[in-house]
C-alpha cells in the first residue's frame, strides 16, 4: 500500500470514529431544541422541525436548573482549590523531603488504590455523620481534600525537579514553605492544571456519593437534580436533554480550552518514574 493510500485510510477511519463520538452530543444538542415530543416521534427526527429554546427556559424558569448550577459550580471550585493544595504538598513531599517511613507510607497509599471506592462509602458515611457534615458540603469537600492519584500524579513529576535546585535555595536560606511556593509551584505547573481539571471534572459529574451525602433538595448539584428531574418529567425527552446539555457544556468548555496544558501535564508526568 502507498504512502498517501495509507495515510488516506487512516485519516477516514480517524474521521468516521470521531463522527461516531459526536454523533450523541450532536444530537443531544438538537433534541434539547425541538418542541415537546417532537423527539419521540417515528422514527426521529436528527434536527429540530422548529428550534426553540423553550425547554432551557422551562429549566432555569419552573425547574430551579440556575441553582443547582450555582451549587455545582461552587462545589467543584471549592474542592478542585482544597484539593489542590493538599496533593501538591503531599506530593512534593513525598518526591523531594525526606523522612522516616515515606517509602513505606507511599507504598500503602498506592496498594489502598485497588480499593473500591464503593467499599469504603460506608464507613465513610458514618464517620461523617459522627462528624455532623451529613446533608452539608463539608460532607462532599472533606472526602476530596486529597487524593491517593493526585498524590501520586504529583509525586511522578516532582521528581523530576533538580535536587542541586532545591539545595541551592536552602543555602542561600531560604525557608521550604518559601521554595515550594516560588520554586516548587512554578515547576509544577503542567500537573497542577492537569490535576485540577482531573479534579474538577471528577466533582462535577460526580452522582453517587452527592446524592447519598445530600438530602436537601435545596443543595443538589446538576447531576442529583437532572436524575431527580428525569423522575418527574420521564417522558419529556426535550427537557431532559436539555438539562444534559446545561450539564455537560461548562466541563466540555473548560476540557476543550485547557487541553494543551492537560496532555502535556501528562505527558511530562510520565517521563520520569
Amino acid at each position: 500500500m502507498k504512502r498517501g493510500d495509507a495515510r488516506l485510510l487512516v485519516n477516514g477511519t480517524l474521521g468516521v470514529l470521531t463522527a461516531v463520538t459526536l454523533f450523541p452530543l450532536a444530537w443531544m444538542a438538537a433534541v434539547s431544541l425541538m418542541s415537546p415530543g417532537e423527539a419521540s416521534t417515528y422514527p426521529p427526527p436528527l434536527v429540530p422541525g422548529r428550534a426553540t429554546l423553550d425547554n432551557y427556559r422551562e429549566l432555569f424558569a419552573r425547574a430551579g436548573m440556575g441553582r443547582y448550577l450555582a451549587n455545582s459550580v461552587m462545589l467543584a471550585c471549592s474542592v478542585t482549590a482544597v484539593s489542590l493544595l493538599f496533593n501538591v504538598a503531599a506530593g512534593y513531599a513525598f518526591a523531594k523531603l525526606r523522612f522516616r517511613g515515606r517509602t513505606g507510607l507511599f507504598n500503602l497509599m498506592l496498594g489502598a488504590l485497588v480499593i473500591p471506592s464503593q467499599v469504603a462509602m460506608v464507613p465513610l458515611f458514618l464517620l461523617l455523620k459522627q462528624l455532623g457534615l451529613v446533608n452539608s458540603y463539608g460532607g462532599v469537600i472533606v472526602p476530596a481534600m486529597a487524593s491517593i492519584f493526585g498524590i501520586f500524579l504529583v509525586r511522578q513529576y516532582a521528581l523530576s525537579i533538580p535536587d542541586d535546585l532545591l539545595d541551592a535555595a536552602r543555602i542561600d536560606g531560604a525557608s521550604e514553605p518559601r521554595i515550594f511556593g516560588l520554586i516548587v509551584v512554578p515547576v509544577l505547573k503542567p500537573i497542577i492544571v492537569t490535576l485540577a481539571v482531573f479534579t474538577f471534572l471528577g466533582t462535577w459529574n460526580d452522582f453517587m456519593w452527592p446524592l447519598i451525602v445530600l438530602s436537601d433538595n435545596d443543595l443538589y448539584t446538576l447531576p442529583v437534580a437532572l436524575a431527580s428531574l428525569s423522575r418527574e418529567h420521564v417522558a419529556d425527552n426535550e427537557l431532559m436533554m436539555a438539562g444534559a446539555v446545561v450539564t455537560t457544556l461548562p466541563v466540555l468548555v473548560i476540557f476543550i480550552a485547557l487541553q494543551r496544558y492537560y496532555v502535556a501535564g501528562l505527558m511530562a508526568g510520565s517521563v520520569k518514574t
